[in-house]
């Protein structure tokens, strides 16, 4: 539930005393009119600076207001406006069935127009565990989720559905590899500093989509590529680097249920190139297949299933094979596997974890360590963190999976579902 915070310069404001009202900053009309813009009263043009408009579309942002909205009904009023200088500030506003926090940035221009905008959190008043599990059942498709401590006694669940259900995941499978990695890195087989080629591309990589080939970087670069961007090109680099059947190794001894499911474990190349129509002859086959079967399809196949064969039309129409060519894992998996990750006391990888986590500043506020790794394409999304709660030092995970093969996935939705869940953990 987050939209873009656009950078705005700000100069902090010196007070005078005076007997008079201090006359309203820009910082103040522009939180005043926040009601009458996310109820659509106000002009998108006329509120946001074109900075703003440059980075996030009108037909974007009125999406994510739809989406707000969806969850927490109609805008009611500005519960506060608390400005840090004349033109920054964070204000609370009240929709019909909860709180956002809202950072705002204005500009300096004549008309001071809003350069930044971030809702950072939604606080909802009176929620609970059942609350949240009954909108979560509500969503179309199939749902799980679990919310549950981590402690010297094992995994102690504190509200879940389904969690022993299978999902398609998406790149939350790329803690397994990390996992492996790390247990690499403490065997003394490899450092986090070794330097290697980054020797295999992808389809979707947000950090190395056109670099150069075998452009040198470390492993821990790479695990921090892998978890805070989800980068397939580092993804697969790494697990032609540390080996698939190691890391199928290293599912099974975290406790993954059904690791066949992942077995062999596809890169993301692999699994790209497969979902999409120029490979209609051979996904039919290595569903079908067992474990063996599907290894050998692999094998044989390398020279075919590249980057280069994928065909990136294909996932414009909607979800593809969610059910039978993805990853998978259930709730309870995840919760073991975030228990053989702390378990690992590196550093390093809960670094790696807690780049992005996912949720932003405002719900990480209760937590003295929070890690996230999603997963999400078409039909899929899933959420997981790991945290340290500040109130006791206990650590809890909180994960949640919705798959849809016949529609998108509402993320915006799913993710304020999400962050109540983990709110609700924080007490």
């Amino acid at each position: 539930m987050f939209a873009v915070a656009l950078p705005a310069s700000t100069t902090l404001a010196q007070s005078a005393e005076t007997t008079a009202p201090a006359p309203a900053t820009a910082f103040d009309r522009r939180a005043a009119q926040l009601v009458d813009l996310f109820a659509g009263k106000l002009a998108f043009a006329d509120y946001f600076d074109p900075s703003f408009q440059k980075a996030i579309p009108e037909a974007q942002f009125k999406t994510f207001i739809g989406g707000l909205i969806a969850q927490y009904g109609k805008p009611v009023a500005v519960d506060s406006a608390t400005p840090t200088s004349g033109r920054s500030g964070t204000v609370l506003l009240r929709f019909e069935r909860g709180v956002a926090t809202v950072l705002l940035d204005v500009g300096a221009t004549a008309d001071a127009r809003v350069t930044g905008l971030r809702v950072t959190g939604v606080t909802v008043a009176n929620d609970s565990f059942d609350k949240v599990a009954a909108e979560i059942a509500a969503l179309p498709g199939q749902t799980g989720f679990l919310v549950a401590e981590l402690g010297d006694a094992g995994i102690r669940p504190l509200a879940s559905a389904n969690a022993d259900r299978q999902f398609a995941v998406g790149s939350t499978i790329k803690l397994y590899i990390l996992d492996e990695l790390a247990a690499q890195v403490a065997a003394g087989k490899r450092k986090w500093s070794d330097v290697v080629p980054l020797s295999h591309f992808s389809f979707s990589s947000a950090g190395t989509a056109n670099w150069p080939a075998d452009t040198p970087v470390t492993l821990q670069t790479l695990a921090n590529w892998m978890i805070s961007v989800s980068d397939n090109g580092a993804t697969d680099t790494l697990i032609h680097l540390i080996g698939r059947e190691p890391v199928e190794t290293r599912m099974r001894a975290a406790g993954h249920s059904d690791p066949s499911r992942n077995i062999p474990l596809l890169t993301t190349v692999e699994t790209f190139a497969l979902k999409g129509n120029n490979f209609n002859d051979l996904r039919p086959v290595f569903i079908k297949g067992d474990d063996a079967a599907q290894r050998k399809l692999i094998a044989s196949n390398q020279n075919r299933l590249t980057l280069a064969n994928v065909d990136g039309i294909s996932f414009t129409d909607g979800p593809r094979f969610i059910d039978s060519l993805e990853w998978f894992a259930s709730p309870n998996d995840i919760a073991r596997l975030m228990v053989d990750l702390r378990a690992r006391q590196s550093k390093t990888l809960l670094a790696a974890m807690a780049i992005n986590n996912g949720v932003g500043p405002v719900a990480a506020a209760d937590w003295t360590y929070l890690g996230y790794k999603g997963g999400a394409e078409n039909g899929v999304l899933s959420m997981s963190l790991l945290g340290q709660r500040k109130s006791d030092e206990k650590w809890f995970v909180v994960t949640a999976s919705w798959n849809n093969p016949e529609a998108n996935i509402d993320t915006e939705r799913m993710a304020g579902l999400v962050t109540r869940l983990l709110a609700l953990a924080a007490k």
